[in-house]
């Protein structure tokens, strides 16, 4: 919080909306294959701190891979699995390509989102994604 704000409620109160990042709205997705299909492609959009987030459910040793193409540069994916609360895959390190071994069953997520330098601009994303799952 701005060390000038006073704390009266009504001062409290504004200084706290300008002291917070925007909440962001993410929606949420599920991946689901055609009859007959292990990959499936979509089409995104986000603005500023919003994210889309994927579930798509695989086995573990199945082969996922991920591809990303984002209009913007700063628009990034990450893989989390099942359970867990730290990314697999982090696409602002790593690029818009992930393939690996998935080490556990049940639904992992694929969280896309802007990078905060873009998100505090209110910059856009479309996007492209595949997600393929084999074995």
């Amino acid at each position: 919080m701005p060390l000038n704000c006073v704390l009266t409620t009504g001062a409290f109160a504004a200084c706290l909306a300008f002291a917070l990042p925007a909440i962001a709205a993410d929606k949420h997705e599920t991946v689901k294959f055609g009859a007959g299909k292990n990959s499936a492609t979509l089409s995104g959009s986000l603005k500023g701190y919003d994210a889309v987030v994927y579930g798509i459910g695989a086995n573990a040793s199945q082969a996922m891979t991920v591809s990303f193409s984002p209009s913007n540069l700063s628009c990034y994916f990450n893989v989390t699995a099942p359970g867990s609360e730290t990314a697999l895959f982090f696409g602002s390190e790593s690029g818009n390509e992930y393939a690996g071994m998935l080490p556990a069953s049940g639904d992992y997520v694929v969280r896309v989102y802007l990078m905060r330098n873009a998100a505090r601009r209110g910059e856009t994303c479309d996007f492209r994604i595949t997600f393929k799952v084999t074995g």
